[in-house]
């Protein structure tokens, strides 16, 4: 319908919340076969190859080696780049024609059935469905008149398609073609109802390609696929009486990762040995939902940023693959692909400790699809004792000497590094809010999904490490783009980590010390401005290179087997606005986190963790002045520290699946008094493998 609105919008959100989250489980639940056919366990009895053509006494040699069998279902992930046409027609009220190019990384996941006949023909069957970039956020065209602005864009496709092929023992090429649709979303700026009326539309079409995959290890397969689709036409009419019709069609290549269900076994032997041998790759996933809301609390006004007073309720979902490889000793590449949409409460405002660690600062109402991580890094083994690294994820097995070097490059988390903490640091498994997983003050450079570009050195000894790291920062607070003036703007980070045993149980005690030298504003400057200045007070225009800093103090301690303690200290200067992270210059958190031994459940743990914020005297008259921040501002500011108190309990579904349950007070949120208290609730479901 035209002007189609929010519970329209909201239904197809949350349908495709629900695909999303079933096939990320579904994966997971078929990947346990795959990880223990990695680590050498034979997930299920395979039945023995038939020797009664060679004797009762036939030997394993004896027994001829088999070909790749390609029969079975299949389930996976691709991601690529796709190129596009799009010709389309603007009434307001007069027609207008136009055709626009457009480009965009894309990424998704499929599943199928395929059939491999004695002559090695192979039929089958493959669905699809795909989501474009964050950054691109699946933009076709826009039309712009005097009148008003039309986006054109594209929230998801996906194709239901029949394959043709023929296997070469572990290759396979294929043609395939069948049925596309796309999922179009228009807006209208400025829109009659609302800042942007938007209308949803389905498109169908077909699709056409070719493609070629490989057998790399037992049950994985990797390929690559050329596919034409022609999505057909959709019209769109908006309040405003606008009227909109676009038809276009797009051409992808895309690499694609699959894992087989039900494929070749450890006996008999493949024909060559696998190119990759098992210890020098992996494979590990997750998906995790959170649903969070709280009751209405004391608003008596709201800004800009402001956490509404009103009640509500949010989710986010995320999907995760990480995939490594070690080419050769030293040597390790590491890729995260990764899926993620929702919202933050607010849209991600009004609190400086924000309360899900897993609410992007870029709103999706449809997933969108990002490389989270792509680095590479070089061990230099100095010789001496040596220990094991156990498998996990962006983490391959082996043997290293326990003094090395290593240097990594890439794209990651500064934190995935540095300001580690085993007991608050991963909003995925434990706790939820910013600032007692985070760094309080540490203005992490980060674009709006907290990545950045960079390099960093680490020597490791037993019992201390040291390592330092250069990391780009954005052009301008909390943007997605970084500022290539290197090495004269950046983050510079340096961190002492010690280990040591206390009452015979292990801790460590990280120092932290970083500056940004970045295009920042000042807040004493933005307040100085002529209170007639536009937006008063616009710190935009107070923006020049400028370097902020800080330090923290990271300890965790193991009490017992069962419970450990947390604690961060951190502190910058408060001049400057925050580039990256959130709006606070101190904390100072605490906690402790027991496993479930106690009542017969080791594998449950309960958290109980709080953390106090502060801004500088700076910083206070900025925001009570009507300052905006990177997440908080209410327009005024009656100024109290900022105060929240969290607890949850992560109850182990399965050896692969969490649920937990979350409760946090927050006092005085935004640092104003004259707001709240609240509490929020959340529920969070997380899958791994």
């Amino acid at each position: 319908m035209p002007g189609s609105g929010a519970a329209t919008i909201a239904a197809t959100s949350s349908a495709f919340r629900a695909i999303c989250a079933l096939v990320a489980i579904g994966l997971l639940c078929g990947s346990i076969r795959c990880n223990a056919q990695i680590d050498g366990m034979a997930p299920w009895p395979e039945r023995a190859p038939d020797t009664s053509d060679y004797g009762i006494s036939a030997s394993p040699e004896d027994v001829p080696a088999q070909p790749f069998d390609w029969t079975g279902f299949h389930a996976g992930g691709h991601f690529g780049y796709g190129r596009g046409q799009d010709d389309n027609t603007l009434f307001d009220p007069f027609a207008t024609g136009s055709s626009s190019s457009f480009g965009s990384l894309y990424g998704g996941f499929q599943f199928g059935y395929d059939h491999q006949f004695a002559s090695r023909l192979l039929l089958g069957i493959e669905a699809d469905v795909t989501f474009p970039n964050f950054l691109e956020d699946g933009v076709a065209a826009t039309r712009t008149t005097a009148q008003t602005t039309v986006t054109d864009k594209i929230d998801a496709l996906g194709t239901l398609r029949g394959r043709l092929g023929f296997a070469f023992d572990r290759w396979l090429i294929y043609g395939t073609g069948g049925f596309a649709w796309s999922l179009a979303r228009f807006l209208e700026t400025p829109g009659l109802t609302d800042a942007q009326d938007q209308v949803l539309r389905a498109r169908a079409g077909w699709a056409a390609g070719i493609g070629a995959e490989v057998a790399f290890a037992p049950n994985w397969t990797a390929g690559v696929e050329y596919l034409y689709a022609d999505l057909g036409s959709a019209t769109a009419a908006f309040p405003s009486g606008t009227r909109y019709q676009s038809a276009l069609d797009i051409q992808t290549l895309q690499l694609d990762l699959n894992y087989r269900f039900g494929g070749p076994t450890a006996t008999p032997e493949p024909t060559e040995p696998w190119p990759i041998g098992s210890d020098n790759w992996n494979i590990h996933g997750q998906a995790t939902f959170i649903e969070q809301g709280y009751p209405a609390f004391r608003s008596p006004y709201q800004g800009t940023n402001s956490l509404s007073g009103k009640s509500q309720v949010k989710n986010t979902l995320s999907a995760t693959a990480f995939i490594g490889i070690r080419p050769w000793d030293g040597t390790e590449i590491y890729v995260d692909p990764e899926l993620m949409q929702g919202f933050g409460l607010s849209n991600t405002y009004g609190v400086a400790a924000f309360p899900n660690g897993e609410a992007q600062k870029s709103n999706f109402p449809i997933p969108r699809v990002d490389i989270a991580r792509a680095y590479i890094s070089q061990i230099f083994g100095l010789g001496g004792e040596q220990e094991m690294i156990e498998d996990g994820p962006n983490q391959i097995a082996g043997k290293q000497d326990i003094s090395r070097v290593t240097i990594t490059i890439g794209r990651f988390v500064v934190t995935d590094f540095f300001d580690v903490n085993a007991y608050a640091n991963d909003p995925r498994t434990d706790f939820l809010n910013w600032n007692i997983y985070g760094g309080g003050s540490y203005d992490l450079t980060m674009d709006k999904l907290s990545y950045t570009w960079g390099a960093f050195a680490e020597l490791n000894q037993k019992y201390w490490a040291v390592r330092a790291g250069y990391f780009l920062v954005p052009t301008v607070s909390n943007v997605n783009s970084f500022d290539d003036h290197i090495p004269s703007r950046g983050e510079y980070t340096t961190e002492l980590e010690l280990r040591y045993s206390l009452a015979s149980q292990p801790g460590k005690l990280r120092l932290f010390g970083w500056a940004n030298r970045a295009a920042a504003g000042s807040y004493a400057e933005a307040v100085a401005l002529p209170i007639t200045s536009p937006n008063y007070p616009d710190i935009t225009l107070t923006r020049q290179v400028r370097t902020n800093y800080g330090f923290i103090i990271n300890a965790e301690q193991a009490i017992t087997t069962d419970l450990g303690a947390f604690s961060r200290i951190t502190w910058d200067a408060g001049q400057t606005e925050k580039i990256g992270w959130t709006d606070c210059d101190g904390s100072v958190s605490l906690g402790v986190v027991l496993a479930g031994t106690a009542w017969g459940r080791p594998a449950d743990k309960v958290g109980v963790g709080t953390v106090v914020e502060r801004l500088s005297p700076e910083a206070r008259e900025y925001f009570a002045a009507g300052g905006l921040g990177i997440l908080i501002g209410d327009g005024r500011l009656n100024y109290q520290m900022e105060k929240v108190l969290e607890t949850y309990y992560a109850f182990s579904v399965t050896n692969w699946a969490t649920a937990s349950f979350d409760y946090q007070f927050i006092a005085d949120p935004g640092y104003n008094a004259d707001r709240g208290p609240v509490s929020i609730f959340s529920a969070r479901l997380h899958a791994e493998f």
